[in-house]
């Protein structure tokens, strides 16, 4: 597969033509989340609080996956824009043999550690028990999740955005027909609560890998796998854990806010425990589409970059900049519009709608301007500058928000962690800004 139109094609419509099918699978995945928690809610609220406070682990092992995946990618991108497909053959097969690995260790430690982490945060034994059920069956699919994330960036790489649409969606789908099936035992299916919805998650990652298998079969494109390249460690490793590990701490640092912002929260009301995790399954429906842009940018400005079309890379940049912040304007008029329908999908208790609703109208005001930061990360990952792109998500994710919340909670209670996150993104964004420009120059 020739990837030259990556630098010939005109940056609107190319931008539009890699990202639309990632935002539309990531919509897809966005809905799976969605109706995933709604019929776990569904269980009782106990099982809602569960999920929730699993969710930092969950987001941790999808992180690793992911953050360790753009590493491969922003190598694959690069060495092809620069002509030489033997290493971007070991990118691929190296990066492959060092997820297996990292998903092996994932699932051991994550198994093990679950009784403790939930017990740090509720004293409910019921809470601790759905929690710990559920972690033993998702978390056994931990090797499959972070290998099929793998292939998808290496199919990203190569502009193959529509397999990776496909294989997304396949998965997704199947999740959100298996969860009412395996979670309240409709027809043939026994009924198996939270277990279920577990379950479903599993089947529906198996999926998403056997696709991208049967596809790189039939039409494996320009990247090869074969044993010879994993002879090719040293210098590639290094270069794949220089992207992928900071990488891996940006989209792991939202576990730690979380956790961090639960036992905040915890403090006042399980209430408000609740209420933060209906919020993080609703901005997938943000973050998601805009992380389909993101990854859209990722490979297009690796290849310009690459190929030494500095011009290119800026003009990605900015375009991709625009676009994101429309979706998220998308978003907060919808969080000011309908904020207690969107927190009622969720909970049937009149007081968690009245202080969801509260909450999503003050989170909201951050949506926008939290654009540059998001594109800023993705932008510096596509370009191999990892560490830029982690003081980026540092600032985001820890250094402001946390201490921000916490004094502010202080001072006016709960609603003062929701005011913490419009705060950090105002912050963050002209930071990111800074750091961008700083980062970018540099090699100018």
């Amino acid at each position: 597969m020739d990837e030259k139109f990556m630098r010939e094609k005109p940056v609107l419509s190319l931008i539009l033509s890699m990202a639309l099918p990632m935002v539309i699978s990531m919509l897809v995945n966005s809905l799976y989340n969605i109706v995933d928690s709604f019929f776990v809610a569904r269980i009782s609220e106990d099982a809602m609080t569960a999920l929730s406070l699993v969710y930092p682990v969950q987001n941790f092992i999808n992180a690793a996956g992911i953050g360790f995946g753009i590493g491969i990618n922003a190598a694959i991108s690069f060495y092809l824009g620069a002509g030489d497909g033997e290493k971007a053959n070991t990118a691929a097969v190296r990066g492959l043999f060092l997820t297996v690995i990292h998903g092996i260790v994932l699932t051991v430690v994550c198994i093990m550690i679950m009784p403790f982490f939930l017990g740090l945060f509720t004293a409910e034994e019921s809470v601790v028990s759905m929690g710990t059920r559920y972690c033993s069956i998702a978390f056994l699919f931990t090797v499959v999740i972070v290998t099929g994330v793998s292939f998808e960036k290496i199919f990203q790489a190569t502009g193959r955005m529509k397999v990776t649409m496909a294989a997304l969606m396949a998965g997704c789908i199947a999740n959100i027909i298996l969860d009412p099936l395996l979670i309240f035992g409709i027809g043939p299916f026994p009924r198996m609560d939270i277990e279920g919805a577990a379950l479903a998650t599993g089947i529906g990652q198996v999926l998403t890998l056997i696709i991208y298998l049967i596809v790189y079969i039939r039409r494996p494109g320009s990247i090869r796998i074969s044993r010879k390249y994993l002879k090719g460690a040293g210098k590639m490793d290094l270069r794949l854990y220089a992207v992928g590990i900071p990488a891996v701490l940006n989209l792991a640092l939202p576990s730690l806010l979380i956790s961090a912002l639960n036992g905040i929260l915890a403090s006042y009301s399980q209430m408000y425990v609740v209420i933060l995790g209906i919020y993080y399954k609703l901005q997938t429906f943000l973050y998601l589409p805009a992380n389909g842009i993101i990854q859209g940018m990722r490979p297009l400005i690796g290849y310009n970059y690459g190929a030494g079309e500095y011009g290119r890379v800026k003009k990605i940049y900015r375009v991709t900049l625009g676009l994101t912040a429309v979706i998220m304007l998308i978003g907060t008029l919808i969080c000011l519009a309908v904020p207690d329908r969107l927190t009622g999908l969720f909970t049937e208790s009149e007081e968690t709608v009245r202080a969801g609703e509260t909450a999503l109208r003050i989170i909201s005001a951050g949506f926008v301007i939290s654009a540059v930061s998001v594109t800023s990360c993705g932008a510096l990952e596509g370009l191999s500058k990892g560490v830029p792109s982690l003081v980026i998500s540092l600032l985001r994710y820890a250094v402001i928000i946390i201490p921000a919340a916490w004094i502010l909670s202080r001072l006016t209670g709960p609603s003062g962690v929701w005011h913490a996150f419009w705060i950090a993104e105002a912050v963050t964004a002209a930071a990111a800004f800074f750091v961008y420009r700083r980062s970018v120059g540099a090699e100018r």
